[in-house]
């Protein structure tokens, strides 16, 4: 559907992206109401020493979400700042960048991860770490119980969703687009370099809290910022006409 000056209100990988992701969580809602059988256990993305790691989670982990808000904001998201960009740098360029934030996701959040499995596990020997994480064993009493569940938590829980790639838009429209107005929750309007920089602060702080319970994957939203950052940047100094 083209508007002005051919400006299209939903691109074909904008489009594309958002069908491939309804698909996936139609097909993730039937498979559990059907089978009990969840594919984010199966496409979302474990820490890569996990016994349920594969290889293919590095990818199929940005097209899964956890539930019908999830998905909507990310989609929503996705369409809103997507359309922008895309209309901007063309389809091949905009899937490039969408992926590449995507794993910069990944790789930001396994780097913290990997540090924070380390910390946890100099308080273990090697023989409870490995009864720890392949079978769920560890003596309840012990004072480092704590420490031991996080260990197998941090093995054993999926990261899903696009919100990798979304954050990684974010920053690309912030950058584009530094003075187009927000409206932050609908209401409050907010020139979008403010939006993206309060955003950013967000997800640093939730990062570093690192609250229990807080189940939101901050430091690959931050990933998917940084690589879309870097990415851009690379993009200008070697492509004079990249805008």
């Amino acid at each position: 559907m083209l508007g002005r000056s051919g400006f299209s209100n939903m691109p074909m990988v904008v489009k594309n992206l958002i069908i491939i992701n309804a698909l996936f969580f139609l097909a993730r809602y039937t498979l559990v109401q059907l089978f009990h059988f969840d594919l984010n256990d199966t496409l979302g993305l474990y820490y890569y020493n996990s016994p349920e790691f594969s290889p293919w989670q590095i990818i199929s982990y940005m097209f899964m979400h956890g539930g019908i808000a999830h998905i909507f904001f990310n989609m929503f998201a996705l369409w809103m700042f997507g359309t922008q960009i895309e209309n901007r740098w063309g389809p091949k360029r905009f899937l490039n960048y969408y992926l590449i934030t995507g794993f910069g996701a990944a790789f930001l959040h396994y780097l913290i991860i990997h540090f924070q499995v380390i910390g946890l596990e100099t308080h273990f020997t090697g023989e409870q770490i490995s009864g720890l994480i392949h079978n769920g064993t560890f003596d309840s009493t012990s004072p480092l119980f704590n420490k031991a569940r996080s260990i197998y938590g941090l093995y054993h829980t999926p990261v899903v969703g696009a919100s990798g790639s979304v954050f990684g838009l974010l920053l690309a429209y912030g950058m584009s687009f530094p003075n187009q107005v927000i409206y932050l929750n609908f209401l409050f309007p907010i020139k979008a370099k403010y939006f993206v920089i309060i955003y950013g602060l967000i997800e640093i702080v939730g990062g570093v809290q690192n609250s229990a319970g807080d189940n939101v994957a901050h430091f690959a939203h931050l990933g998917g910022m940084l690589f879309g950052f870097i990415l851009i940047k690379y993009w200008k100094k070697n492509d004079l006409n990249f805008y």
